[in-house]
């Protein structure tokens, strides 16, 4: 493969990574710009892209559209070092004239930081272009307008309203723009951001959203972007002087894992809220390369924001001409609450790579592989996930032990987008209104007479189980985690963003699992201990798939075994065990039992629940809740550039109470030290 070789704003050909020259990352944004002014009104004080109104109204829409549109304006430009020949910058000016205009028409005039919190969030991408186009844009507005724009931002100084999580940067820009520009700031203010956002530091560069473990695709898109980004600011030099070496150590560690979770094709981690900003998962790779960090090469920065966002472009997104809420396609189920037809422009930050100008050695940088097209196997300490990519199909998975959207022993529900016990690049959690309240795919759980399913959110993260392979070399990771299971009843009223749901909860008993990850296959070792009596079943679900026209509904059950395994030899059941193989859009899924305590296997059908097709499919175990051990194995994988790739043949295990012994198909074995269980009777949450 020639790693130089640039493609057009196409789908790649099939033996070349996409690697797109800076002129065609220009005229993206440009031809995202163009498509702004069509849905601008009159005076360009606001711009709203087509689609329902959303949950915070029309004006919010409409400041929305111009502040996340702004920032691609902004980083094109100041990349070019203030050349603007479409004149975008001066069409924006106007824009900024209207909205501060208090006398202005209704339909221009921008919502007020102190009308609506979402102003709080639109004002920091205005703020920040202020800054970054100032010889260009805001040195060339008159007084009057500079007055307002002021007068507009001002509130946010003493502002103590501001959620607890990654708004704080915010309020941080806001300032350090006014603060450049002579208007009201106060130290005060931003010390304490910057002391909140250092309390969300984890290990390794992570870091949560808030004080909930939350972590997603906001630790790059806004917790790493923002510090580097304020740091460059006209005022920030001495406020950020002492932070600008720690904040790029940070980054570079965290990269090393980011990277990783890069799929072939592409795509992002399916994992978190916000989704539908699609690209703007592509903005840390591009950080990155401004911070200079030193650990990564300039061209593998580039591939993998590249890979991001040409993920989205080969599938014809911006579709129309304007980003849908959704992912491939429009899937209004997919969006938070609160969100409106201009909240996907956050993607914009996607494109900050722009700021990069022309003669930066990142554009002539020769392309660097990403790690999946190497293979991967990687445990991340902070969110507890271990990760498992494969060089043939480019998938990326993960085992996840440690991020829920919820506190250490939260009695809540799971979020699909948080507290799954898989997620990867090749499918979406489902997302319908059962998924929320009873938990499937990827999930352990114990089940009662009603049919209730148990959620593990608050789970205690263990240490990652020891694991001797032979022949050493073999790449093999682990992850565990507790949970004091329970059953949910929920509330009527629930606030959907991003956390599982509130309401009722009664203990379940207690759920120990384990992932051991080799390449497509993860064996998971599900421990339960005191059962409450109501605990009719036990049922471990597997990945979801989904297709349209019966795809994953019915086509795709390739086979399903069902009824009690047959006499245990020393690996594992007998060839009877319970066993689903289901095969959608060139995916393959696989779940086998692996001990024979499984006494059946079904496949599970739902309707939209999926941006990836209209109808999904799970396969899911089950058996009686028997204290001790249960063990399945799990696949899923895709199709490579030579062809269909199968997981070939599931491991098989032998099981003792304090180590699990797992035969791969190629004959490697892997001795994993399991978890010591607390004695019956030790304190657990559930009965605290």
């Amino acid at each position: 493969m020639n790693t130089t070789q640039e493609q057009t704003l196409g789908r790649p050909e099939a033996d070349a990574a996409p690697y797109w020259s800076r002129e065609q990352w220009q005229e993206l944004a440009a031809s995202m710009l163009r498509t702004a002014q069509r849905y601008a009104s009159p005076r360009h004080g606001r711009i709203t892209y087509p689609g329902a109104e959303g949950g915070y109204g029309h004006a919010v829409d409409g400041l929305e559209g111009f502040a996340r549109t702004f920032l691609v304006a902004g980083f094109l430009v100041a990349g070019n070092r203030g050349e603007d020949p479409e004149g975008f910058l001066d069409w924006f000016a106007e824009g900024v004239a209207a909205g501060t205009d208090p006398d202005a028409d209704p339909q221009e005039r921008w919502v007020r930081l102190d009308e609506h919190d979402q102003a709080k969030v639109e004002a920091a991408s205005l703020a920040l272009v202020l800054d970054l186009t100032r010889p260009w844009l805001w040195d060339r507005l008159d007084a009057v307008v500079q007055r307002r724009v002021v007068e507009y931002l001002s509130p946010v100084v003493g502002d103590e309203t501001y959620p607890r999580n990654n708004w704080l940067w915010f309020r941080v820009v806001v300032q350090t723009f006014l603060r450049s520009v002579g208007g009201p700031w106060s130290a005060d203010d931003i010390r304490s951001d910057l002391a909140r956002h250092d309390s969300y530091v984890q290990a390794d560069g992570w870091l949560t959203d808030g004080t909930e473990r939350a972590y997603d695709h906001y630790v790059g898109w806004a917790l790493h972007l923002y510090p580097t980004l304020w740091a460059r600011m006209s005022g920030a030099e001495d406020l950020a002087a002492d932070r600008v070496e720690r904040d790029r150590a940070a980054l570079d560690r965290f990269l090393a894992d980011a990277l990783a979770l890069v799929g072939g094709d592409g795509s992002p981690l399916i994992q978190g809220r916000s989704l539908i900003y699609r690209f703007a998962a592509a903005a840390p790779y591009w950080v990155g390369a401004i911070a200079e960090v030193p650990s990564h090469p300039l061209g593998q920065l580039r591939a993998a924001a590249n890979a991001v966002v040409a993920h989205f472009t080969d599938r014809g997104i911006p579709g129309e001409g304007f980003l849908t809420m959704g992912w491939h396609d429009e899937w209004r189920e997919l969006a938070q609450s609160y969100s409106g037809p201009s909240s996907p422009y956050w993607a914009t930050k996607g494109l900050v790579g722009l700021l990069l100008p022309a003669d930066h050695p990142v554009w002539s940088a020769p392309r660097v592989a990403l790690p999946v097209e190497q293979g991967v196997a990687r445990y991340v300490a902070a969110p507890a996930w271990a990760i498992s990519g494969t060089a043939d199909d480019g998938i990326v998975r993960i085992a996840n032990h440690g991020s829920d959207h919820a506190s250490l022993s939260a009695d809540t529900g799971d979020s699909p987008l948080y507290a799954r016990l898989g997620y990867s690049t090749a499918t979406f959690p489902l997302l319908d209104a059962e998924s929320w309240v009873a938990p499937l795919d990827q999930a352990v759980v114990l089940v009662d007479a009603a049919g209730r399913r148990t959620h593990r959110a608050g789970m205690a993260v263990l240490a990652p189980p020891a694991a001797v392979t032979d022949p050493e070399g073999s790449d093999v990771v682990t992850a565990a985690s507790r949970a004091d299971a329970h059953w949910i009843t929920p509330a009527e009223q629930q606030v959907r963003h991003g956390s599982g749901v509130a309401g009722e909860v009664a203990p379940a008993g207690e759920l120990t699992t384990v992932s051991v990850l080799r390449g497509a296959w993860e064996v998971r070792l599900v421990h339960v201990a005191a059962p409450a009596p109501e605990a009719l079943a036990l049922e471990l679900g597997g990945w979801p798939l989904a297709g349209n026209a019966g795809e994953a509904a019915e086509e795709a059950v390739v086979a399903v075994t069902s009824g009690p395994a047959g006499p245990a030899d020393e690996d594992g059941p007998g060839a009877s065990a319970p066993a689903v193989a289901l095969a959608s859009g060139g995916r393959t899924a696989e779940l086998h039992a692996l001990d024979a305590g499984w006494d059946g296997a079904r496949v599970e059908r739902r309707r939209d629940a999926s941006p990836l097709g209209a109808e999904a499919a799970v396969g899911v175990l089950t058996a009686a809740p028997a204290e001790g051990w249960h063990a399945a194995a799990i696949a899923l994988t895709g199709t490579g550039a030579d062809g269909a790739v199968t997981p070939g043949e599931p491991p098989r295990l032998t099981l003792t109470d304090s180590h699990a012994r797992i035969a791969w198909a190629d004959g490697v074995v892997t001795t994993v030290t399991l978890p010591t269980i607390p004695a019956a009777g030790g304190q657990r949450r559930s009965d605290a």
